[in-house]
């Protein structure tokens, strides 16, 4: 049996970045939750350098990934992830503000694995996102990541 990997999550605002943790864990998931703030962190993380390099083995069982984030973009990020062998099999589900449709499309271009436009109403956006984790984190089976 693997470990229970972590999500990750991706998310520059404070007050959407606890409302997701909250809603996260709201859905029961045994699945720790990892925050970072912006696309520099992300990669650090994933790649296990600065701050992260002390961190467990093991990708997150999915990246919850806003696109507007300082330093390093969701776009930026994605097209990192996607490019690099090691990281390109991971679920990246882009939970973002923006309802632009050319963000949508290039994020689909670059990779992801599903756009969610943050729903503005607090119980609409507590349900996307513990639906968000239990799919992402219990139901989907990633190949090769055991």
């Amino acid at each position: 049996m693997s470990a229970i990997r972590i999500i990750l999550l991706a998310e520059d605002s404070a007050a959407d970045a606890e409302m997701a943790i909250d809603a996260l864990r709201e859905a029961n998931l045994a699945n720790p939750i990892v925050h970072v703030e912006d696309g520099v962190e992300v990669m650090d993380y994933l790649l296990r350098r600065g701050a992260h390099a002390d961190r467990a083995e093991g990708l997150p069982a999915v990246l919850l990934l806003d696109i507007k984030m300082p330093r390093m973009d969701g776009m930026e990020v994605l097209r990192s992830i996607r490019a690099d062998d090691a990281l390109k099999t991971m679920p990246v589900v882009i939970l973002s503000s923006s309802r632009e449709e050319s963000d949508m499309v290039r994020s689909w271009d670059l990779g992801a694995n599903a756009y969610v436009v943050k729903p503005v109403d607090i119980d609409q956006f507590f349900t996307a996102v513990k639906t968000l984790g239990t799919f992402w984190a219990l139901l989907n089976e990633a190949p090769g990541l055991d």
